[in-house]
């Protein structure tokens, strides 16, 4: 690919150190997805330059004026501290005519509303757990067709924001508690969903018209305390010594009937299209003993730190690292945004 100019855009308090040097991997944490992109884009030719964004889309508009970027590395999950606003920050993009990579506004918008993807996708007769939304300020009525147990979690936020052991409950004053917990503490409105027992499965998506489906994962619960939900908790997903302690991993699903893998691609894909997606995400599912498949969740934009899910599926077809970020940035700048069609 030739040299381009990458304006990487990430949260303000993200922009990463020039090397890890003396920082513990709890302290890298935070950054790590923007350190590994940097770096590695770096070291790929690219002239690259990290962008602080909080809460104000003038820095966007004067850096593609002054510096006009070949693309924008989308790195945001949130503008103004709110997880749903970064889809308007793609719109943005869109109007001032910059390519960008990852997903698309439309497609932000749907997959980070839990409740409005479900019925997309059962529209769709895609399987989805059954659920109910719980807003902040409203009394907490179980549904009928509601039965324990439950696993609740933010309308809105993504990567295991908020989830924990006491996320699945078994009664209403429990499902009451863990409502209230998410309204007052992480200020969400909350969604509850019938908890499907099964393997937790992971299928990463490349692309936006043509798609490409990397080979299924499995996150591997290891040797959790008996009797503890199986679930991604926000420990699991993030806490690194936790991981090692209980044997947790994700890892390629080995051994995997062709007819079944056939079946789980097919359908991660018309999710995919579905929701609008583009660019990369990743499709969530739960795999029962009958082999049912329920979706769980789409995640466009999924988490791109070296050693993560999506890196995990690139490598097991051959594809390092840098040649991931390389493919990432060649669909941002073959993505056909409004602009493109009516110019």
């Amino acid at each position: 690919m030739r040299k381009l100019r990458v304006l990487v855009l990430m949260h303000e308090d993200h922009i990463p150190p020039d090397s890890l040097e003396g920082y513990t991997d709890k302290e890298v944490l935070p950054w790590k997805a923007e350190y590994d992109v940097v770096t590695t884009l770096r070291d790929c030719g690219h002239d690259v330059r990290p962008l602080g964004v909080h809460a104000d889309l003038g820095v966007i508009r004067t850096a593609i004026e002054e510096w006009k970027p070949h693309i924008a590395f989308n790195l945001l999950e949130e503008f103004h501290g709110v997880a749903v606003y970064d889809h308007h920050v793609i719109s943005y993009l869109e109007l001032m005519k910059q390519h960008y990579t990852g997903c698309n506004p439309r497609g932000l918008m749907l997959a980070h509303d839990k409740a409005l993807s479900k019925k997309i996708l059962s529209y769709h007769r895609i399987r989805v757990p059954k659920f109910a939304v719980f807003p902040i300020g409203k009394k907490v009525r179980l549904p009928r067709n509601l039965n324990f147990p439950l696993f609740v979690k933010s309308l809105i936020e993504e990567g295991s924001y908020g989830i924990s052991q006491a996320s699945v409950v078994h009664s209403e004053e429990k499902l009451r508690e863990r409502v209230d917990y998410l309204h007052t503490q992480l200020e969400t409105h909350a969604i509850a969903e019938e908890f499907i027992e099964g393997r937790e499965i992971y299928v990463a998506i490349l692309g936006n018209r043509r798609l490409q489906a990397l080979p299924v994962m499995e996150l591997v619960f290891g040797n959790l305390r008996e009797g503890a939900p199986q679930i991604a908790t926000s420990k699991v997903k993030w806490d690194w010594d936790y991981q090692e302690k209980y044997g947790i991993d994700v890892s390629v699903l080995e051994n995997l009937p062709s007819e079944l893998e056939n079946r789980i691609v097919r359908l991660a894909k018309r999710i995919y299209r579905a929701l609008s997606l583009s660019g990369y995400g990743r499709i969530d599912f739960r795999l029962t003993e009958d082999e049912k498949l329920y979706v769980l969740e789409a995640n466009p934009n999924a988490d791109i730190s070296e050693g993560e899910e999506m890196c995990i599926g690139a490598e097991a077809v051959g594809m390092s690292y840098p040649q991931l970020l390389e493919k990432i940035l060649t669909l941002g700048l073959s993505y056909e945004e409004e602009w493109r069609m009516t110019s």
